[in-house]
């Protein structure tokens, strides 16, 4: 790729994370060509779909937040991994805005730009789950599906202005409906 080239991606990929922040994913692929000083042209070149550039926005975090899972899978315990995993992926929500809506269309469909990042993703929270099960700390009757359309469901939540200020507490009603207790420990103290 020629130096001018790489400047104007490296410069639409910073506008774009600063309008994706303010406007969410519904921010005007216009509105970030001309902030970033480039032609619609331009920014279609690098970015033929709106789901291209929100892969190459995204990618970098759903990748840490698949390598946070490895990284907790063998050093915490089960229920702690997951619930420390969980709180990591509605913080990542919440700092795009209507990003999870993306992630679950494209988490089903191998045509999209996001489909590799947020199979991965979505793998590695069924893999933090099973061995919670494995482990008797979380419900036996829900597989990585079910993990995924909570935390989307919790993520859409948490985008409304009305329940933003509750994320915390929402975010700790449903892993309490998830994981079930320690033996000899209540199941608040685990999350």
């Amino acid at each position: 790729m020629r130096a001018d080239a790489k400047k104007n991606r490296s410069q639409i990929l910073t506008v774009a994370r600063d309008v994706v922040t303010e406007h969410g994913a519904d921010a005007s692929m216009r509105d970030i060509a001309r902030r970033a000083g480039v032609g619609l042209a331009t920014l279609l070149r690098h970015f033929p779909t709106r789901e291209a550039l929100f892969e190459a926005l995204l990618c970098t975090h759903l990748d840490a937040l698949t390598r946070k899972a490895d990284e907790l899978e063998a050093s915490a315990p089960a229920d702690e991994a997951l619930l420390t995993w969980f709180r990591a992926l509605v913080a990542f929500a919440q700092g795009y805005k209507g990003v999870v809506a993306m992630m679950a269309a494209a988490h089903t469909n191998p045509d999209s730009a996001l489909y590799a990042s947020c199979e991965a993703v979505h793998s590695a929270g069924a893999r933090l789950l099973r061995r919670a099960q494995d482990e008797g700390t979380a419900r036996a009757d829900m597989n990585g599906d079910d993990l995924f359309a909570l935390i989307t469901a919790l993520g859409w939540a948490v985008d409304q202005p009305s329940f933003a200020p509750r994320a915390d507490h929402l975010v700790h009603l449903i892993t309490s409906a998830i994981l079930t207790s320690r033996p000899g420990q209540d199941a608040r103290k685990a999350t």
